[in-house]
C-alpha cells in the first residue's frame, strides 16, 4: 500500500447503541472510496502530465539554449565577416590608391620625357634649319660665284672676239 493510503473499503467500525446508521456509513464510505480512487487516478494522470510537461519544458529550454547559441555564433560570424570585409575593402582601396599613384607617377614621368623629347626635337629642327640655311647660303654663293664667272667669261669672250677677228 502507498504511503498515507487508507484502506477505506476494508475499514470497519464498531457498533454502539445509538450510533450511526450502518447503511449510511457504508454508503458514505463507498462514496469516499470512489472519490479517493478517482482522485488517485486524477493525481496519477496529473503527475504523468506534469512529468511530460516538465520533460517538454526541459527540451524547449535545451532548444532555446541551442537556438541562443546558434544566434550568438551567427552574430559573431556576421561580425567577423563584416570585419574581414572591411579589412579587405581597405586593402583593396590601399592597393588601388598605390596603383593609381604609380600610374600617375609613370604618366608624369612619361610627360616629362615627352617634354624633353619635344625640346630635343626643337633643338634638332633649329640645328637642321641652321645647317640647311648654311648649305643653301653656300650653294647660293656658289651659284652667285658661277654666275659672276659666267658673266666675266662672257664679257671676256665679247671683248676677245672683236679683237681676235
Amino acid at each position: 500500500m502507498e504511503k498515507g493510503a487508507i484502506d477505506t473499503p476494508n475499514s470497519r467500525f464498531g457498533v454502539r447503541w445509538r450510533g450511526f446508521d450502518q447503511g449510511e456509513v457504508n454508503s458514505f464510505i463507498q462514496q469516499m472510496t470512489d472519490e479517493i480512487r478517482d482522485l488517485k487516478i486524477e493525481s496519477s494522470t496529473l503527475k504523468r502530465t506534469l512529468q511530460e510537461q516538465e520533460k517538454e519544458l526541459k527540451e524547449f529550454k535545451e532548444r532555446e539554449n541551442t537556438i541562443r547559441n546558434v544566434l550568438m555564433n551567427a552574430h559573431k560570424s556576421i561580425e567577423q565577416m563584416k570585419a574581414n570585409a572591411e579589412k579587405e575593402a581597405r586593402l583593396i582601396l590601399s592597393e588601388a590608391e598605390l596603383k593609381a599613384e604609380k600610374t600617375l607617377q609613370a604618366a608624369q614621368q612619361r610627360l616629362g620625357q615627352l617634354h624633353e623629347d619635344i625640346a630635343e626635337l626643337k633643338r634638332h629642327r633649329i640645328l637642321l634649319e641652321t645647317r640647311l640655311r648654311s648649305i643653301i647660303l653656300s650653294y647660293q654663293q656658289i651659284l652667285d660665284t658661277d654666275k659672276e664667272r659666267d658673266k666675266e667669261n662672257n664679257t671676256e669672250d665679247k671683248v676677245q672676239a672683236p679683237n681676235g677677228q
